[in-house]
């Protein structure tokens, strides 16, 4: 009697995450990410691959998880940490930053609590 064959995969994903099934925040494949520091000295290889290809500019994660072989679900994981860690961020595009207006009105608001 043969017994069924356990896929390696499963195992390193879950080896790779540190037990973990969920990332810390919501992202999506098409998330979008840029390394903004270098790795620590302890990081995993995992991070040290993720974050030098993202010094090479903006990367989605579907990207990422395809240059580094990974199941998008552990990518997910590890950039969920190294966005947490301050490692990696998420560009704003330019039609979701605040208009001048809004900022001159934060100002003023500001400047009104301060005096």
């Amino acid at each position: 009697m043969s017994r069924p064959r356990r896929d390696p995969d499963l195992v390193r994903a879950y080896v790779r995450t540190g037990g973990r099934s969920r990332p810390t925040r919501t992202l999506d494949l098409v998330s979008l990410v840029v390394a903004v520091a270098d790795p620590a000295p302890g990081a995993s290889p995992d991070a040290r691959r993720i974050l030098a290809l993202a010094r090479r500019g903006v990367l989605t994660l579907a990207e990422v998880a395809a240059y580094l072989d990974l199941p998008p679900s552990v990518v997910k994981i590890l950039v969920a940490d190294l966005l947490d860690s301050g490692h990696l961020a998420i560009p704003t595009p330019a039609q979701e930053l605040p208009g001048t207006a809004l900022l001159e009105e934060v100002l003023h608001g500001l400047r009104a609590l301060s005096a």
